[in-house]
């Protein structure tokens, strides 16, 4: 997601319409719901900011575990990637936390993974197979 803007209102709408796009599309519901979190994680950074801008500001523990990009060795977990297209919706590309290929990703739990996996407009990663991993049969 590009750069969020730095006041609260904006923020608010912002939310506001992630909101209604999962209601509305639960095929990408995954990566709204992560965009969601993001702008709820700025909210109360920019909150927080304008309550007390001269205090220095410390991240909350939300705040610290969302913004760990990677997890520790050996883990199991799953990340979700929104492909770039220029026509038309954004397929969702499916990882292992520990893939190196694609572009951002979001962390998700394996639980969400194999949900996402079901869904047609989703795809597996060709390189690190999380659908092998989660032990699902897509072909």
């Amino acid at each position: 997601m590009s750069a969020l803007p730095p006041d609260a209102p904006r923020l608010h709408a912002i939310l506001s319409f992630l909101d209604k796009q999962i209601a509305d599309n639960e095929a990408v519901g995954i990566y709204l719901r992560l965009q969601r979190d993001a702008v709820r994680q700025a909210i109360a950074r920019a909150e927080v900011q304008q309550s007390s801008p001269q205090a220095p500001q410390q991240p909350s523990p939300a705040v610290l575990r969302a913004s760990t990009s990677s997890r520790r060795q050996g883990s199991t977990g799953f990340s979700v990637e929104q492909q770039p297209r220029a026509l038309g919706p954004e397929p969702v590309r499916i990882h292992t936390d520990d893939c190196g290929h694609g572009g951002m990703k979001h962390p998700i739990s394996a639980h969400d993974a194999r949900a996402a996996l079901i869904d047609p407009q989703v795809e597996a990663c060709p390189f690190c197979r999380p659908d092998d991993v989660l032990g699902l049969d897509l072909d």
